[in-house]
């Protein structure tokens, strides 16, 4: 039985959502490349299930373990929301044309 392409893509999300989870929880990227190693071994252990009822066992309880160990304070990267730099030095709004000729009109009265 194959797959679908949304299985796979969600199989592969949640992948990464382990993965940047555990990136949280070391500070180093030598000492994180083992638990990303262990991650990828539980992943490649279940690679070949293919009875839905089992897969759907596995899938609901990884991500009850993905939950149960969210780190309480992530890292977010300086520029996305929450982020550090996050909204500093925003671009100029851009004015739409109704906003242009009625400052225009303004300035010449």
């Amino acid at each position: 039985m194959a797959f679908s392409e949304l299985h796979k893509q969600y199989v592969m999300n949640l992948y990464r959502r382990f993965l940047r989870d555990s990136l949280n929880w070391r500070i180093r990227r030598d000492a994180w490349r083992a638990d990303a190693s262990h991650i990828r071994a539980q992943f490649e252990h279940n690679r070949h299930v293919r009875n839905p009822r089992e897969l759907a066992t596995l899938l609901n309880r990884a991500e009850e373990q993905l939950a149960s160990r969210q780190h309480p304070d992530p890292y977010k990267p300086p520029t996305y929301v929450g982020g550090t730099k996050w909204e500093r030095n925003l671009p100029p709004r851009m004015f739409t044309d109704e906003e242009k000729t009625e400052s225009l009109k303004d300035q010449n009265v």
